[in-house]
């Protein structure tokens, strides 16, 4: 693997319980299931490759996951989240 830049999201209570349960199942860390999980989506075939068993266990855990959603589950922004965090003078 070549040289790794940092990057930082925010996912909720159910998705990091999820992602935690997953690692240790499988004995590797969050970020290598996150790394897989970008791999996956931006792969030059624009798609999942056939039979690849991770990719269809990752699509059915999101759709079920909106299924439990509202549509219109997220009441925020990127900005509002950092202008309600204390010290930030944004």
């Amino acid at each position: 693997m070549g040289r790794m830049v940092r990057k930082q999201l925010y996912i909720d209570a159910t998705q990091e319980r999820l992602l935690k349960a997953r690692a240790a199942a499988t004995g590797v860390t969050e970020a290598e299931l996150m790394r897989d999980a970008l791999d996956l989506l931006l792969s030059d075939s624009g798609g999942p490759r056939a039979g690849d068993a991770r990719w269809h266990e990752l699509m059915s855990m999101a759709e079920e996951r909106r299924k439990r959603l509202p549509a219109t589950s997220r009441t925020w922004n990127r900005d509002e989240i950092h202008e309600r965090i204390p010290g930030r003078g944004w």
